[in-house]
Protein backbone atom coordinates (compact mmCIF):
# COMPACT_ATOMS: atom_id res chain seq x y z
CA UNK A 1 0.00 0.00 0.00
CA UNK A 2 1.11 3.18 -0.53
CA UNK A 3 0.85 6.92 1.50
CA UNK A 4 -0.34 9.78 0.93
CA UNK A 5 2.07 12.43 3.66
CA UNK A 6 0.73 16.12 4.42
CA UNK A 7 2.65 18.63 5.81
CA UNK A 8 2.33 22.05 7.55
CA UNK A 9 4.35 24.08 9.39
CA UNK A 10 2.55 26.17 12.52
CA UNK A 11 2.64 27.55 15.88
CA UNK A 12 2.19 26.09 19.09
CA UNK A 13 -0.95 27.51 19.54
CA UNK A 14 -2.51 26.67 16.05
CA UNK A 15 -1.73 22.45 16.46
CA UNK A 16 -5.28 21.64 18.47
CA UNK A 17 -6.95 23.13 15.36
CA UNK A 18 -5.12 21.64 12.90
CA UNK A 19 -4.83 18.34 13.97
CA UNK A 20 -8.92 18.30 14.67
CA UNK A 21 -9.19 19.02 10.84
CA UNK A 22 -6.36 16.34 9.31
CA UNK A 23 -8.40 13.68 11.79
CA UNK A 24 -11.70 14.87 10.01
CA UNK A 25 -10.16 14.30 6.89
CA UNK A 26 -9.42 10.63 7.31
CA UNK A 27 -5.53 11.05 8.57
CA UNK A 28 -4.57 7.56 9.93
CA UNK A 29 -1.40 9.18 11.46
CA UNK A 30 -0.62 13.15 12.81
CA UNK A 31 2.82 13.44 14.00
CA UNK A 32 4.84 16.45 15.17
CA UNK A 33 8.10 17.27 14.59
CA UNK A 34 10.47 20.54 15.33
CA UNK A 35 10.46 22.82 12.94
CA UNK A 36 13.81 24.52 14.05
CA UNK A 37 15.63 23.91 16.64
CA UNK A 38 14.16 24.04 19.98
CA UNK A 39 14.88 21.46 23.11
CA UNK A 40 12.17 20.30 24.71
CA UNK A 41 12.72 20.38 28.22
CA UNK A 42 11.46 19.24 31.41
CA UNK A 43 7.74 19.32 31.38
CA UNK A 44 5.74 20.77 35.31
CA UNK A 45 2.68 18.51 36.52
CA UNK A 46 0.42 17.64 33.74
CA UNK A 47 2.19 19.50 31.15
CA UNK A 48 2.59 18.02 27.80
CA UNK A 49 6.12 20.82 26.10
CA UNK A 50 5.48 21.22 23.07
CA UNK A 51 8.44 23.54 20.01
CA UNK A 52 7.30 27.31 19.57
CA UNK A 53 7.42 26.30 15.74
CA UNK A 54 6.86 22.57 14.40
CA UNK A 55 6.17 20.63 11.38
CA UNK A 56 2.65 18.93 11.87
CA UNK A 57 2.42 15.55 8.89
CA UNK A 58 -1.19 13.78 8.19
CA UNK A 59 -0.87 10.50 7.16
CA UNK A 60 -3.01 9.07 4.18
CA UNK A 61 -4.18 5.98 1.97
CA UNK A 62 -2.61 7.14 -1.22
CA UNK A 63 -5.72 7.18 -3.32
CA UNK A 64 -6.70 10.66 -1.25
CA UNK A 65 -7.04 13.17 -3.43
CA UNK A 66 -5.15 16.28 -2.71
CA UNK A 67 -7.61 19.36 -3.66
CA UNK A 68 -10.04 17.93 -0.89
CA UNK A 69 -7.61 18.57 1.67
CA UNK A 70 -5.86 21.78 0.39
CA UNK A 71 -9.78 23.33 -0.01
CA UNK A 72 -10.58 22.30 3.82
CA UNK A 73 -7.26 23.10 5.04
CA UNK A 74 -7.24 26.40 3.45
CA UNK A 75 -10.44 27.80 5.72
CA UNK A 76 -8.23 28.13 8.47
CA UNK A 77 -7.35 31.76 9.40
CA UNK A 78 -3.70 30.38 9.63
CA UNK A 79 -3.08 28.91 6.50
CA UNK A 80 -2.86 31.64 3.99
CA UNK A 81 -2.25 29.57 0.31
CA UNK A 82 -1.85 26.35 -0.91
CA UNK A 83 2.02 26.82 -0.60
CA UNK A 84 1.58 26.78 2.79
CA UNK A 85 0.40 22.85 2.64
CA UNK A 86 3.38 20.06 0.91
CA UNK A 87 1.96 16.88 -0.25
CA UNK A 88 4.25 13.37 -0.95
CA UNK A 89 3.44 10.15 -2.08
CA UNK A 90 5.09 7.35 0.45
CA UNK A 91 5.93 3.73 -0.82
CA UNK A 92 5.15 1.20 2.14
CA UNK A 93 7.90 -0.37 3.23
CA UNK A 94 9.07 -2.04 6.58
CA UNK A 95 9.16 1.22 8.63
CA UNK A 96 11.52 -0.22 11.26
CA UNK A 97 14.16 -1.67 9.10
CA UNK A 98 14.04 1.50 7.28
CA UNK A 99 15.25 3.42 10.18
CA UNK A 100 17.76 0.55 11.14
CA UNK A 101 19.29 1.16 8.05
CA UNK A 102 20.77 4.80 9.55
CA UNK A 103 21.56 3.12 12.77
CA UNK A 104 25.35 2.63 12.42
CA UNK A 105 27.92 1.38 14.05
CA UNK A 106 29.33 3.65 17.03
CA UNK A 107 32.53 3.86 19.38
CA UNK A 108 32.88 5.77 22.31
CA UNK A 109 36.18 6.22 23.48
CA UNK A 110 38.57 3.84 22.69
CA UNK A 111 37.20 0.58 23.37
CA UNK A 112 33.45 0.49 23.67
CA UNK A 113 31.48 -0.12 20.75
CA UNK A 114 27.35 -0.15 19.86
CA UNK A 115 26.83 -2.62 17.01
CA UNK A 116 23.33 -3.20 15.44
CA UNK A 117 22.16 -6.45 14.91
CA UNK A 118 22.26 -5.65 11.03
CA UNK A 119 25.68 -5.09 10.92
CA UNK A 120 27.86 -8.43 9.40
CA UNK A 121 30.31 -10.11 11.01
CA UNK A 122 33.16 -8.65 8.64
CA UNK A 123 32.21 -5.15 9.46
CA UNK A 124 32.90 -5.54 13.17
CA UNK A 125 35.43 -4.00 14.91
CA UNK A 126 38.73 -6.19 14.82
CA UNK A 127 40.44 -4.52 17.35
CA UNK A 128 40.37 -7.63 19.68
CA UNK A 129 40.18 -5.36 23.38
CA UNK A 130 36.91 -4.10 21.76
CA UNK A 131 34.26 -4.25 23.85
CA UNK A 132 30.99 -4.71 21.78
CA UNK A 133 26.95 -3.82 22.82
CA UNK A 134 24.80 -5.32 20.37
CA UNK A 135 22.04 -3.19 20.45
CA UNK A 136 18.81 -1.77 17.72
CA UNK A 137 16.96 0.95 18.22
CA UNK A 138 13.48 0.72 20.07
CA UNK A 139 11.12 2.10 22.52
CA UNK A 140 13.15 2.58 25.25
CA UNK A 141 15.51 5.57 25.22
CA UNK A 142 19.10 4.78 25.03
CA UNK A 143 20.68 4.04 21.99
CA UNK A 144 24.06 6.30 21.65
CA UNK A 145 22.99 8.50 19.70
CA UNK A 146 22.12 11.34 22.23
CA UNK A 147 25.14 13.34 23.53
CA UNK A 148 23.80 12.19 26.80
CA UNK A 149 24.03 8.58 26.38
CA UNK A 150 27.62 9.26 24.36
CA UNK A 151 28.92 11.31 27.86
CA UNK A 152 27.77 8.08 29.71
CA UNK A 153 29.10 5.56 27.58
CA UNK A 154 32.75 7.70 26.84
CA UNK A 155 33.58 7.62 30.80
CA UNK A 156 32.23 3.79 31.25
CA UNK A 157 34.91 3.12 28.64
CA UNK A 158 37.65 4.47 30.52
CA UNK A 159 36.56 2.95 33.89
CA UNK A 160 37.86 -0.28 35.74
CA UNK A 161 34.23 -2.53 36.55
CA UNK A 162 36.11 -5.62 37.46
CA UNK A 163 34.13 -6.86 40.35
CA UNK A 164 31.97 -3.99 40.95
CA UNK A 165 28.34 -3.34 42.19
CA UNK A 166 26.54 -0.94 39.43
CA UNK A 167 23.34 0.69 39.71
CA UNK A 168 22.11 1.98 36.24
CA UNK A 169 19.16 4.07 37.54
CA UNK A 170 17.02 5.33 34.80
CA UNK A 171 18.02 2.63 32.49
CA UNK A 172 16.13 2.94 29.23
CA UNK A 173 17.37 0.34 26.89
CA UNK A 174 19.81 -1.14 29.55
CA UNK A 175 22.48 0.27 27.23
CA UNK A 176 24.59 1.77 30.45
CA UNK A 177 23.71 -1.46 32.30
CA UNK A 178 24.89 -3.62 29.43
CA UNK A 179 28.50 -1.44 29.10
CA UNK A 180 29.22 -2.07 32.67
CA UNK A 181 27.91 -5.43 32.45
CA UNK A 182 30.11 -6.41 29.74
CA UNK A 183 33.42 -4.56 31.09
CA UNK A 184 33.28 -6.88 34.20
CA UNK A 185 30.52 -5.73 36.53
CA UNK A 186 29.99 -8.75 39.24
CA UNK A 187 25.96 -7.47 39.20
CA UNK A 188 24.19 -4.46 37.67
CA UNK A 189 21.23 -2.88 38.67
CA UNK A 190 19.25 -1.40 36.59
CA UNK A 191 16.43 1.04 37.67
CA UNK A 192 13.09 2.58 35.82
CA UNK A 193 9.88 3.48 36.23
CA UNK A 194 8.70 2.81 32.66
CA UNK A 195 7.96 -0.57 32.18
CA UNK A 196 8.88 -0.43 28.92
CA UNK A 197 12.32 0.14 29.76
CA UNK A 198 12.26 -2.98 32.17
CA UNK A 199 11.51 -5.20 29.41
CA UNK A 200 13.83 -3.46 26.87
CA UNK A 201 16.71 -3.81 29.54
CA UNK A 202 16.04 -7.80 29.98
CA UNK A 203 15.86 -8.54 25.97
CA UNK A 204 18.97 -6.54 25.43
CA UNK A 205 20.80 -8.09 28.22
CA UNK A 206 19.80 -11.25 26.98
CA UNK A 207 21.09 -10.55 23.43
CA UNK A 208 24.62 -9.80 24.92
CA UNK A 209 24.69 -12.74 26.97
CA UNK A 210 24.61 -10.80 30.23
CA UNK A 211 21.22 -12.05 31.93
CA UNK A 212 23.50 -13.21 34.87
CA UNK A 213 24.88 -10.01 35.50
CA UNK A 214 21.70 -7.46 35.29
CA UNK A 215 18.65 -7.05 37.35
CA UNK A 216 16.28 -4.87 35.89
CA UNK A 217 13.74 -3.89 38.07
CA UNK A 218 11.14 -0.38 38.87
CA UNK A 219 12.52 2.34 41.59
CA UNK A 220 11.68 0.67 44.71
CA UNK A 221 13.97 -2.31 43.89
CA UNK A 222 16.18 -3.01 46.71
CA UNK A 223 19.78 -3.12 46.08
CA UNK A 224 22.58 -3.27 48.31
CA UNK A 225 25.15 -0.44 48.56
CA UNK A 226 26.87 0.10 45.30
CA UNK A 227 30.32 0.70 43.95
CA UNK A 228 29.19 3.05 41.05
CA UNK A 229 25.75 4.61 40.37
CA UNK A 230 25.37 6.11 36.95
CA UNK A 231 21.82 8.51 36.37
CA UNK A 232 21.22 9.09 32.99
CA UNK A 233 17.98 10.96 33.41
CA UNK A 234 16.46 14.69 33.68
CA UNK A 235 18.22 17.72 36.49
CA UNK A 236 14.91 17.90 38.07
CA UNK A 237 14.73 14.46 39.28
CA UNK A 238 18.34 14.63 39.54
CA UNK A 239 17.76 17.13 42.00
CA UNK A 240 15.46 16.00 43.58
CA UNK A 241 16.86 12.72 44.45
CA UNK A 242 20.22 13.52 45.29
CA UNK A 243 20.41 11.94 48.79
CA UNK A 244 18.18 9.21 47.79
CA UNK A 245 20.97 8.11 44.39
CA UNK A 246 24.04 9.07 47.00
CA UNK A 247 22.59 6.55 49.73
CA UNK A 248 22.33 4.26 47.43
CA UNK A 249 26.56 4.01 46.95
CA UNK A 250 29.32 2.98 49.01
CA UNK A 251 31.19 5.91 50.51
CA UNK A 252 34.00 7.40 48.79
CA UNK A 253 32.24 6.09 45.28
CA UNK A 254 31.96 7.40 41.51
CA UNK A 255 28.33 8.70 40.70
CA UNK A 256 28.15 9.66 36.95
CA UNK A 257 25.09 12.22 36.16
CA UNK A 258 23.65 13.28 33.01
CA UNK A 259 20.36 14.29 30.80
CA UNK A 260 21.32 18.03 32.38
CA UNK A 261 21.51 21.04 30.42
CA UNK A 262 24.41 23.32 30.51
CA UNK A 263 22.22 26.19 32.32
CA UNK A 264 21.21 23.50 34.54
CA UNK A 265 24.36 22.73 35.54
CA UNK A 266 24.87 24.57 38.72
CA UNK A 267 21.55 23.58 40.28
CA UNK A 268 22.75 20.44 39.92
CA UNK A 269 26.23 20.55 41.69
CA UNK A 270 24.24 22.54 44.34
CA UNK A 271 22.33 19.83 45.42
CA UNK A 272 25.05 17.09 45.27
CA UNK A 273 28.17 19.70 47.05
CA UNK A 274 27.38 18.76 50.44
CA UNK A 275 26.57 15.39 49.49
CA UNK A 276 29.96 14.53 46.90
CA UNK A 277 33.23 15.63 46.48
CA UNK A 278 35.53 16.25 43.19
CA UNK A 279 32.55 17.13 41.08
CA UNK A 280 33.87 17.06 37.00
CA UNK A 281 32.13 18.44 34.50
CA UNK A 282 32.04 17.45 30.71
CA UNK A 283 29.96 18.58 27.62
CA UNK A 284 28.77 17.74 24.74
CA UNK A 285 26.53 20.03 22.71
CA UNK A 286 24.17 21.86 25.20
CA UNK A 287 24.44 18.84 27.62
CA UNK A 288 26.63 18.23 30.78
CA UNK A 289 27.91 14.96 32.36
CA UNK A 290 29.11 14.99 35.72
CA UNK A 291 31.08 12.83 37.84
CA UNK A 292 31.81 12.91 41.68
CA UNK A 293 32.53 11.17 44.30
CA UNK A 294 30.56 10.55 47.66
CA UNK A 295 31.66 11.46 50.78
Amino acid sequence: MNWLEVRIEIRESQLEALENQLLELGALAVTLTDSEDHPLLEPGVDQTPLWPKLTVTGLFPGETKKKPITNHLNRLSFIQHASDISFSKLQDQAWERSWMTRFKTMRFGKNLWIVPSTTAKSEYPSDPEAVIIQLDPGLAFGTGTHPTTALCLEWIDAQDFSGKVVIDYGCGSGILAIAAALKGAKMVYAIDNDPQAILATNENARRNNVCSQVIAGMPELETPPADILLANILALPLIEMAAQLVGRLKPHSPIVLSGILEEQQAQVVAAYRGLCSSIDCQSNEEWIRLAAITQ
